[in-house]
């Protein structure tokens, strides 16, 4: 019980540094004097850093045992979210780049943690990681505004509270620590994945999954604001659809984990994410939070999909290691596009229409992709069980 608490603790932390930026990112432009195309690039630094960084988790994991890596990781969080509020465009960046450090190799190992430790009930515990995970981002971009203006220190009070989060994770973690016997190894490569077809689908549907997820995240509130609405709502707006994501992310391991082939809720996820990017396309206000609980049914339902096959597609834990680690590095990088794209599609276009048209349309490659993992199989494996 402690240690499936101290994973949930550990995963609410791998969110709040991203979805607290979004309803700020205004502030933070005119506070630090930066150009539309330095906040594009500080709105996709954290996606980059979550593929680049990936392989830190397995290589650090391989020399001192993953209880401890964990540890590190979390304590890397807490000291970015602090760096980033200092007073320049420098610390914001080198802050960022800290905490996406210790969230690029967290989103890794969490997941192969859960598959060694909690074997009989890998679908349940899933739902709680990806249930603590979304709902601690729903809370960050509802509350960072408020939060910031309560403590009178604006967008860094906001952001920085976060830090306090990563610092109760690192309490509950120790006695994990100090538990831990011999390090448990992973001495799988993800390199060994590079030529396997499934594990090539599983990356291309995690990636352009996670690019539309954080396109959302990081620009939600500001396509609500061109729209006449106040940071403080939009930020609500956001909340509203992280926060529907929470149970959805619950329900949805343990539903995969039952069914012989996923194929249904892979296309269930990309035609909720359709239909809610098309009616903030097409009708933004005319009915702004239905339009975002849908948006967040699909996108809510996506990410614990994709992970839970990440397990279900594998036999081992080595072999989900690997397939995290391809899967995540590479796929992140792709995802870093969505925000980035967004931004720039926008400042080129100078409104939203063409972002949100990109974002409707990429959802093919990312449905084709996940229909095809969804069926049974498994990574690693010269043949594929039909």
């Amino acid at each position: 019980m402690w240690l499936a608490i101290a994973v949930a603790l550990v995963a609410a932390n791998l969110r709040p540094a991203v979805a607290s930026i979004g309803p700020v990112i205004d502030d933070v432009r005119d506070g630090l004097h930066l150009s539309s195309l330095s906040v594009s690039i500080l709105t996709s630094l954290p996606v980059v850093c979550f593929g680049a960084l990936a392989p830190l988790g397995p290589w650090l994991t391989r020399r001192i045992g993953m209880a401890r890596a964990v540890g590190v990781f979390c304590v890397l969080i807490a000291v970015g979210l602090v760096v980033r509020i200092g007073p320049d465009a420098a610390t914001m960046y080198g802050g960022t780049l800290i905490v996406a450090a210790g969230i690029a190799a967290l989103n890794v190992l969490i997941p192969v943690l859960i598959k060694q430790d909690f074997p009989h009930r890998t679908g349940s515990m899933m739902g709680v990681y990806t249930l603590s995970l979304t709902g601690a981002a729903a809370v960050a971009a509802g509350l960072t505004v408020p939060v910031g203006d309560a403590i009178g220190h604006g967008w860094r009070g906001g952001l920085g509270v976060w830090a306090v989060l990563a610092l109760v994770a690192i309490l509950f973690w120790v006695p994990q620590i100090r538990a831990a016997g011999e390090a448990r190894v992973v001495t799988a490569a993800a390199s060994g994945l590079f030529r396997d077809r499934i594990a090539w689908l599983m990356t291309i549907y995690f990636g352009f999954q996670s690019l539309s997820f954080y396109a959302m995240l990081t620009w939600l509130p500001s396509v609500f604001e061109a729209h006449g609405v106040d940071a403080s709502h939009a930020g609500a707006l956001l909340s509203v659809s992280t926060a529907v994501q929470a149970p959805v992310a619950l329900a949805t391991p343990a539903l995969a984990m039952r069914l012989h082939r996923q194929t249904s809720l892979v296309i269930g996820t990309v035609v909720f994410t359709g239909l809610g990017l098309l009616a903030v396309l097409l009708f933004p206000m005319g009915a702004p939070y239905v339009w975002v609980i849908v948006l967040g049914i699909g996108q809510g339902a996506s990410f614990p999909l994709v992970l839970t096959l990440m397990v279900l597609r594998t036999r081992t834990s080595d072999v989900t290691q690997q397939l995290s680690s391809m899967a995540q590095g590479v796929g992140y990088l792709i995802a870093a596009a969505g925000p980035l794209l967004a931004g720039i599609l926008h400042s080129v276009s100078g409104h939203w229409t063409l972002p949100l048209a990109v974002l409707i349309a990429l959802l093919v490659p990312q449905g084709l992709a996940g229909y095809a993992v969804a069926r049974p199989g498994f990574a690693g494996e010269p043949t594929r069980s039909r």
